[in-house]
Protein backbone atom coordinates (compact mmCIF):
# COMPACT_ATOMS: atom_id res chain seq x y z
CA UNK A 1 0.00 0.00 0.00
CA UNK A 2 1.71 3.25 -1.13
CA UNK A 3 0.54 5.31 1.85
CA UNK A 4 1.84 2.75 4.34
CA UNK A 5 5.17 2.71 2.48
CA UNK A 6 5.32 6.53 2.54
CA UNK A 7 4.72 6.51 6.29
CA UNK A 8 7.34 3.84 6.87
CA UNK A 9 9.90 5.91 4.97
CA UNK A 10 9.25 8.62 7.57
CA UNK A 11 9.79 6.19 10.43
CA UNK A 12 6.07 6.00 11.18
CA UNK A 13 4.56 2.60 11.90
CA UNK A 14 0.90 2.39 10.98
CA UNK A 15 -2.30 0.46 11.55
CA UNK A 16 -4.73 0.13 8.65
CA UNK A 17 -8.41 0.24 9.57
CA UNK A 18 -10.80 0.67 6.60
CA UNK A 19 -13.94 2.59 7.51
CA UNK A 20 -15.71 1.39 4.36
CA UNK A 21 -16.07 -2.09 2.93
CA UNK A 22 -16.35 -2.04 -0.86
CA UNK A 23 -18.71 -4.48 -2.55
CA UNK A 24 -19.02 -4.66 -6.33
CA UNK A 25 -22.73 -4.78 -7.14
CA UNK A 26 -23.77 -8.22 -8.40
CA UNK A 27 -25.64 -6.75 -11.37
CA UNK A 28 -22.99 -4.14 -12.23
CA UNK A 29 -22.37 -3.71 -15.94
CA UNK A 30 -20.03 -1.56 -17.98
CA UNK A 31 -20.82 -0.10 -21.39
CA UNK A 32 -17.50 0.94 -22.91
CA UNK A 33 -18.85 1.72 -26.37
CA UNK A 34 -17.65 5.09 -27.60
CA UNK A 35 -15.78 5.89 -24.37
CA UNK A 36 -12.85 8.29 -24.77
CA UNK A 37 -11.88 8.35 -21.11
CA UNK A 38 -12.73 7.10 -17.63
CA UNK A 39 -13.27 9.47 -14.69
CA UNK A 40 -12.32 8.09 -11.30
CA UNK A 41 -13.30 10.01 -8.18
CA UNK A 42 -11.97 7.43 -5.71
CA UNK A 43 -9.58 4.52 -5.45
CA UNK A 44 -12.62 2.37 -4.68
CA UNK A 45 -14.03 3.17 -8.11
CA UNK A 46 -10.73 2.18 -9.70
CA UNK A 47 -10.61 -1.23 -8.03
CA UNK A 48 -14.29 -1.97 -8.70
CA UNK A 49 -13.89 -1.03 -12.39
CA UNK A 50 -10.75 -3.15 -12.68
CA UNK A 51 -12.62 -6.13 -11.26
CA UNK A 52 -15.24 -5.87 -14.00
CA UNK A 53 -13.07 -5.49 -17.10
CA UNK A 54 -9.60 -6.30 -18.36
CA UNK A 55 -9.46 -3.08 -20.41
CA UNK A 56 -6.48 -0.97 -19.35
CA UNK A 57 -5.98 1.04 -22.53
CA UNK A 58 -8.58 3.74 -21.85
CA UNK A 59 -7.39 7.18 -20.78
CA UNK A 60 -7.88 7.65 -17.04
CA UNK A 61 -8.57 10.98 -15.34
CA UNK A 62 -8.26 10.69 -11.57
CA UNK A 63 -9.49 13.15 -8.98
CA UNK A 64 -6.25 13.03 -6.98
CA UNK A 65 -2.90 11.37 -6.52
CA UNK A 66 -4.17 8.50 -4.34
CA UNK A 67 -6.75 7.61 -6.96
CA UNK A 68 -4.16 7.92 -9.72
CA UNK A 69 -1.81 5.63 -7.79
CA UNK A 70 -4.61 3.07 -7.48
CA UNK A 71 -5.10 3.21 -11.26
CA UNK A 72 -1.39 2.67 -11.83
CA UNK A 73 -1.45 -0.28 -9.41
CA UNK A 74 -4.24 -1.75 -11.54
CA UNK A 75 -1.96 -1.34 -14.59
CA UNK A 76 -3.81 1.39 -16.45
CA UNK A 77 -1.30 2.79 -18.92
CA UNK A 78 -2.53 6.38 -19.45
CA UNK A 79 -3.29 8.06 -16.12
CA UNK A 80 -3.57 11.75 -15.29
CA UNK A 81 -4.23 13.19 -11.83
CA UNK A 82 -6.20 16.37 -11.21
CA UNK A 83 -4.38 16.66 -7.90
CA UNK A 84 -7.31 17.60 -5.74
CA UNK A 85 -11.09 17.65 -5.94
CA UNK A 86 -14.02 17.21 -8.32
CA UNK A 87 -13.78 20.80 -9.58
CA UNK A 88 -10.13 20.26 -10.46
CA UNK A 89 -11.00 16.99 -12.18
CA UNK A 90 -13.63 18.73 -14.32
CA UNK A 91 -11.04 21.37 -15.27
CA UNK A 92 -8.50 18.67 -16.19
CA UNK A 93 -11.03 16.92 -18.43
CA UNK A 94 -11.92 20.19 -20.17
CA UNK A 95 -8.24 20.81 -20.89
CA UNK A 96 -7.56 17.27 -22.09
CA UNK A 97 -10.71 16.11 -23.88
CA UNK A 98 -13.01 17.38 -26.59
CA UNK A 99 -16.76 16.83 -26.26
CA UNK A 100 -16.84 15.51 -29.83
CA UNK A 101 -14.28 12.75 -29.17
CA UNK A 102 -16.65 10.47 -27.29
CA UNK A 103 -18.34 9.60 -24.02
CA UNK A 104 -16.77 10.07 -20.59
CA UNK A 105 -17.46 7.16 -18.25
CA UNK A 106 -17.73 7.77 -14.50
CA UNK A 107 -17.65 4.49 -12.55
CA UNK A 108 -19.13 5.33 -9.16
CA UNK A 109 -20.65 4.03 -5.98
CA UNK A 110 -24.23 4.28 -4.84
CA UNK A 111 -23.30 7.52 -3.00
CA UNK A 112 -21.60 10.29 -4.98
CA UNK A 113 -20.13 13.55 -3.68
CA UNK A 114 -20.02 16.64 -5.86
CA UNK A 115 -21.58 17.26 -9.26
CA UNK A 116 -18.94 16.15 -11.75
CA UNK A 117 -21.50 15.07 -14.34
CA UNK A 118 -23.37 18.36 -14.08
CA UNK A 119 -20.26 20.48 -14.59
CA UNK A 120 -19.13 18.50 -17.63
CA UNK A 121 -22.61 18.20 -19.13
CA UNK A 122 -22.99 21.96 -18.93
CA UNK A 123 -19.75 22.22 -20.91
CA UNK A 124 -21.09 19.99 -23.67
CA UNK A 125 -19.66 16.62 -22.67
CA UNK A 126 -21.62 13.38 -22.54
CA UNK A 127 -21.00 11.71 -19.18
CA UNK A 128 -22.14 8.14 -18.59
CA UNK A 129 -22.32 7.29 -14.89
CA UNK A 130 -22.01 3.59 -14.06
CA UNK A 131 -23.02 2.61 -10.54
CA UNK A 132 -20.85 -0.45 -9.94
CA UNK A 133 -20.14 -0.67 -6.21
CA UNK A 134 -21.45 0.07 -2.77
CA UNK A 135 -19.35 1.42 0.08
CA UNK A 136 -20.70 -0.13 3.27
CA UNK A 137 -19.71 1.33 6.66
CA UNK A 138 -17.51 -0.84 8.82
CA UNK A 139 -19.43 -2.49 11.66
CA UNK A 140 -16.71 -1.83 14.22
CA UNK A 141 -13.00 -1.59 14.93
CA UNK A 142 -10.94 -4.76 14.85
CA UNK A 143 -9.71 -6.07 18.17
CA UNK A 144 -6.19 -4.93 17.26
CA UNK A 145 -7.29 -1.35 16.61
CA UNK A 146 -9.48 -1.22 19.70
CA UNK A 147 -6.60 -2.39 21.92
CA UNK A 148 -4.14 -0.01 20.26
CA UNK A 149 -6.47 2.92 20.95
CA UNK A 150 -7.09 1.85 24.52
CA UNK A 151 -3.37 1.32 25.19
CA UNK A 152 -2.44 4.65 23.56
CA UNK A 153 -0.28 2.98 20.94
CA UNK A 154 -1.74 5.34 18.34
CA UNK A 155 -0.82 9.03 18.28
CA UNK A 156 -2.29 10.21 14.98
CA UNK A 157 -5.21 9.33 12.73
CA UNK A 158 -5.25 10.18 9.01
CA UNK A 159 -8.60 10.96 7.39
CA UNK A 160 -9.09 11.27 3.64
CA UNK A 161 -12.85 11.71 3.29
CA UNK A 162 -15.75 13.18 5.27
CA UNK A 163 -17.55 9.86 5.22
CA UNK A 164 -14.64 7.86 6.64
CA UNK A 165 -14.15 10.49 9.36
CA UNK A 166 -17.84 10.40 10.25
CA UNK A 167 -17.82 6.59 10.45
CA UNK A 168 -14.75 6.70 12.71
CA UNK A 169 -16.65 9.00 15.07
CA UNK A 170 -19.61 6.61 15.14
CA UNK A 171 -17.40 3.58 15.80
CA UNK A 172 -15.38 5.35 18.50
CA UNK A 173 -18.59 6.25 20.33
CA UNK A 174 -19.96 2.74 19.87
CA UNK A 175 -16.77 1.27 21.39
CA UNK A 176 -16.71 3.92 24.16
CA UNK A 177 -13.33 5.18 22.97
CA UNK A 178 -14.03 8.91 22.88
CA UNK A 179 -11.84 9.47 25.94
CA UNK A 180 -8.97 7.61 24.27
CA UNK A 181 -9.35 9.85 21.22
CA UNK A 182 -8.70 12.93 23.35
CA UNK A 183 -5.03 11.87 23.27
CA UNK A 184 -4.94 11.65 19.47
CA UNK A 185 -4.19 14.10 16.72
CA UNK A 186 -6.29 14.05 13.56
CA UNK A 187 -4.70 14.89 10.22
CA UNK A 188 -7.39 15.65 7.62
CA UNK A 189 -7.29 16.06 3.87
CA UNK A 190 -9.63 19.08 3.86
CA UNK A 191 -11.80 21.34 5.99
CA UNK A 192 -14.82 19.20 5.08
CA UNK A 193 -13.06 16.12 6.42
CA UNK A 194 -12.10 17.98 9.62
CA UNK A 195 -15.72 19.06 10.10
CA UNK A 196 -16.85 15.43 9.89
CA UNK A 197 -14.30 14.46 12.55
CA UNK A 198 -15.21 17.43 14.76
CA UNK A 199 -17.76 15.69 17.06
CA UNK A 200 -14.84 14.03 18.84
CA UNK A 201 -12.61 16.07 21.13
CA UNK A 202 -9.14 15.56 19.62
CA UNK A 203 -5.89 16.70 21.13
CA UNK A 204 -5.22 18.55 17.89
CA UNK A 205 -6.71 18.73 14.40
CA UNK A 206 -4.51 19.49 11.40
CA UNK A 207 -5.72 20.15 7.85
CA UNK A 208 -3.63 19.77 4.70
CA UNK A 209 -3.30 23.08 2.81
CA UNK A 210 -4.44 21.34 -0.38
CA UNK A 211 -6.66 18.24 -0.76
CA UNK A 212 -3.84 15.98 -1.93
CA UNK A 213 -1.93 13.15 -0.32
CA UNK A 214 1.32 15.01 -1.03
CA UNK A 215 0.08 18.04 0.91
CA UNK A 216 -1.15 15.85 3.74
CA UNK A 217 2.23 14.12 3.98
CA UNK A 218 3.98 17.50 3.89
CA UNK A 219 1.84 18.56 6.86
CA UNK A 220 2.84 15.35 8.61
CA UNK A 221 6.50 16.12 7.90
CA UNK A 222 6.09 19.51 9.58
CA UNK A 223 4.48 17.85 12.57
CA UNK A 224 7.34 15.31 12.75
CA UNK A 225 9.96 18.03 12.33
CA UNK A 226 11.16 16.55 9.03
CA UNK A 227 12.61 18.85 6.38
Amino acid sequence: MPLVAALKQRGVESFVSPMLNIAVLPDAMLNLDGVQGVLFTSANGVHAFAALTSRRDLAVYAVGDRTASAAEEERFVNVESAGGNVDMLAALVMRSCKPTDGVLLHPAGTAVAGDLSGQLSNAGYVVRRAVIYEARPAAGFSGEIRMALQDREIDLVLFFSPRSAAIFVILARKAELETACENLEALCLSDAVAAAADPIMWRRVMVAPEPTQAALLATLDERLGNR
